[in-house]
């Protein structure tokens, strides 16, 4: 007989688990238990069903428990909760949700993939109301839509501001609702930079986004949400989405050992404390390639990767386990916006010294239709140059440029190997310095000190403090959008003005992207200028941080117009 596998939740790491293990072993007996009615369902998806962007909620459910047995001779019991793991005895106890009996099931190998519950917190007056919403699987998205389509509600709060609050209030928009998006810190999307986030800001708010940022909510009504700071949110439907925790229960109540972070442990095979258990997916903890500690990444990539890993072990598959990096992207209206390794924070708090680039070229070749500028951020490793992550954020294709750096951080690759990496071109699809290897330049550069740069959240410090900044654009451009303070000398006329630029204070340049900036600091650095900056992100980048903050929070303008052409 073959070996008799269990497996507590369904989706990308139970399912997984389970058409792995029967393509090692036909004659296994592979059951599944799921809580809810839908053993495998697109969890990722779900935000886009109140959009019709996915037209039915039908569309979600990937496998029916029939199908699973008709191709794969797969057991799937939906509406079924597992209750309790009997170690000793390698038993489950299972409770049939539909009929309220409960029984005993036998393993020789368990599989524990229960996924991550919403934060609902209790300190939040109104929490438990009718008109508050989580989106964790099918049944969640069709009670919410059909909640707020049965009683015409117009006006939704999302609380939030992480993938899935992102998507559902995009999708909410999308669908003509009027939504306010609410996040306790100052910035929405965790994974991205400030100055990179206020790019997704500036998005929410050109779309109708009612974004509300650095405030937290203290109460919630039947009609309205009561913030922290005393502001009152028109909202008669509220989607909680300010995180997850692992599901352990199950896990903690069978004595298995739990991480430093709150998931379960595991080793690299994904087997916990108990050697006939495994773990997988988004309750576990997980090793990080980069920092070198456990974390928590709730992605379905990894998932099913972990699954096929474990499912592998079974079998004395031998599997490598190099840890986990956190790529990911999302799509916010017209906006895509990929990362991948570290950001800035988690360097910081890591205690990896690094420096980054900040620059913005076209996707593909600006003759080109639908050519539009790329911000793309670099982080590297100071002073080996390895290349620690990036965060890409444009109309075209950020995630192709966030995959490559993906793929160069697990080979542990530096700015030398970037320079050099051959990549596919033609001018419908990039430019023949592709936007990596032009990142790769500009950080070298900066690691062995070919010129000085300053960062783009460092400019209205500069401009309050009447620092001396050349604008290099020409005329023109200069006229429609400048900083306030900034002077005026093109590119073109820079070498016939020295004279207007002083050499006895240093002196701060900015073009449109930071190209021809950088072109006018080599030639005075070349003209006897010893302190020369180039302002990385550039007029683009000032724009795009400081829109925010001149929209929202009515600090004093630096810029005298906006334009993001």
């Amino acid at each position: 007989m073959g070996k008799k596998i269990l497996i507590v939740g369904g989706v990308a790491g139970g399912a997984s688990v389970a058409a792995r293990a029967r393509r090692l072993d036909e004659s296994a007996e592979i059951v599944m238990f799921e809580k809810g009615p839908h053993v495998s369902f697109s969890n990722c998806a779900l935000p886009f069903f109140l959009s019709r962007v996915v037209p039915e909620s039908d569309n979600l459910v990937l496998m029916s428990p029939e199908q699973f047995k008709n191709q794969y001779h797969i057991e799937a019991r939906v509406n079924c909760e597992v209750m309790k793991v009997n170690r000793k005895e390698k038993k489950i106890t299972v409770r049939n949700l539909a009929g309220g009996e409960e029984y005993e099931e036998s393993y020789d190998k368990l599989v524990l993939s229960p996924g991550a519950v919403p934060l609902l917190p209790r300190s939040i007056e109104g929490i438990d109301r009718p008109n508050v919403f989580t989106v964790r699987n099918v049944v969640d998205i069709r009670k919410l839509d059909q909640y707020v389509t049965e009683n015409g509600i117009q006006d939704v709060a999302v609380v939030g501001g992480g993938f899935i609050g992102v998507e559902v209030a995009e999708n909410l928009r999308m669908a003509g609702k009027n939504v306010s998006l609410i996040e306790a810190l100052d910035q929405i999307m965790a994974p991205f930079d400030y100055d990179m986030a206020q790019m997704l800001h500036k998005e929410m708010l050109d779309h109708g986004v009612n974004l509300i940022l650095s405030d937290g909510v203290k109460k919630i009504n039947e009609d309205s949400v009561e913030l922290q700071s005393g502001k009152v949110v028109s909202a008669k439907a509220v989607v909680m989405a300010i995180g997850v925790r692992p599901e352990t229960s199950l896990a903690k109540d069978a004595g298995l050992e739990i991480g430093e972070t709150g998931g379960i442990k595991v080793d690299h095979n994904y087997v916990t404390s108990d050697p006939d258990i495994y773990a997988v997916g988004d309750a576990i903890e997980v090793y990080h390639q980069l920092t070198h500690k456990p974390t928590r990444l709730a992605l379905a990539g990894p998932a099913q990767r972990q699954a096929r890993a474990a499912a592998d072990h079974m079998y004395r598959i031998p599997h490598n386990n190099n840890g986990v990096i956190g790529s990911s992207v999302v799509r916010i209206f017209d906006l895509n916006a990929a990362s991948t390794g570290l950001n800035e924070k988690a360097a910081k708090a890591a205690g990896i010294s690094y420096d980054f680039v900040y620059i913005i070229p076209v996707d593909k070749v600006g003759l080109m239709p639908e050519s539009h500028p790329l911000h793309f951020k670099l982080l590297y490793e100071y002073p080996t140059g390895r290349i620690l992550g990036a965060q890409a954020i444009g109309k075209g294709d950020a995630d192709k440029r966030v995959d490559v750096i993906a793929a160069m951080i697990s080979m542990g690759a530096t700015l030398e190997d970037l320079k050099e990496l051959e990549l596919c071109y033609a001018p419908l699809f990039g430019t023949a310095k592709d936007a990596v290897n032009h990142a790769a330049l500009v950080g070298l550069n900066l690691l062995y000190g070919r010129f000085q740069q300053v960062p783009v959240t460092k400019v209205r410090e500069l401009v309050e403090n009447n620092a001396f900044i050349i604008d290099v654009r020409e005329k023109n451009e200069y006229a429609n959008g400048h900083l306030i303070n900034a002077v005026n000398i093109p590119l073109s006329e820079i070498r016939d003005r020295l004279d207007e630029i002083p050499k006895d204070r240093p002196v701060y340049l900015h073009c449109r992207s930071s190209q021809r900036s950088y072109n006018a600091v080599m030639a005075l650095e070349n003209l006897g200028y010893d302190n020369v900056f180039n302002i990385s992100g550039s007029y683009l980048g000032i724009c795009c941080y400081e829109y925010y903050q001149d929209q929202v929070t009515g600090r004093k303008k630096i810029v005298t117009k906006y334009n993001f052409a």
